[in-house]
């Protein structure tokens, strides 16, 4: 039976205290390293809701793509084309598509070094590294070198990582961790990417 008027505004009374004293409590400002992870759809449209959030307020953003080679995503056709916006698309497709360890190997170090200035630019609000768990549980880069330079950013420069099974040393440095479970996905009923929702 629902609570009828009073009794919802009490409860509503304490809930306001708790959130509120939370919300007194968050007086800290710093960059932040979240880690978006799982098997779930929504990794990277997450991230790149950051991105027009970012945008939103006037200020830069740069993202690194690893491993997807295709340049006709609605994300990069709109976000790419934004001004403030760096867009690096840094794969030559998915693993199972090169079937080349060496070049992916390559890939990823040249991919790396691209992230690296982006992570060493002050003017950068938001980078975005999407898929980039997939390169260190690889052990195509050295995740110990990752983490030391996301460590060593600019001190208020937000970073986004994506990808399924996030290794440990992220999840350590992370300050947000979101893992993305999957429920239920309409590829395996058979129904290919939709454009707009998928790509």
């Amino acid at each position: 039976m629902p609570d009828n008027s009073e009794q919802h505004s009490l409860r509503m009374v304490r809930k306001k205290s708790v959130v509120d004293a939370a919300i007194a409590r968050a007086d800290q400002d710093k960059g932040l390293l979240l880690v978006l992870t799982g098997n779930g759809k929504g990794k990277s449209s997450s991230a790149f809701g950051m991105v027009a959030r970012t945008l939103g307020y006037g200020y830069k953003a740069g993202v690194a793509q690893f491993l997807k080679s295709r340049r006709d995503t609605g994300e990069e056709r709109f976000l790419g084309d934004q001004p403030g916006v760096q867009w690096h698309v840094l794969g030559d497709g998915f693993t199972w598509d090169t079937q080349n360890l060496d070049a992916d190997i390559a890939t990823a170090k040249r991919g790396w070094d691209v992230a690296k200035a982006l992570l060493s630019d002050d003017t950068l609000h938001l980078v975005v590294l999407d898929e980039l768990t997939y390169l260190l549980n690889y052990g195509y880069l050295d995740a110990d070198q990752v983490c030391r330079d996301l460590a060593s950013r600019p001190p208020m420069q937000h970073v986004v990582i994506t990808g399924r099974a996030a290794p440990d040393c992220l999840l350590e440095i992370a300050d947000t961790v979101s893992e993305i479970r999957d429920v239920k996905h309409a590829y395996r009923a058979g129904v290919r990417a939709q454009p707009g929702i998928d790509l």
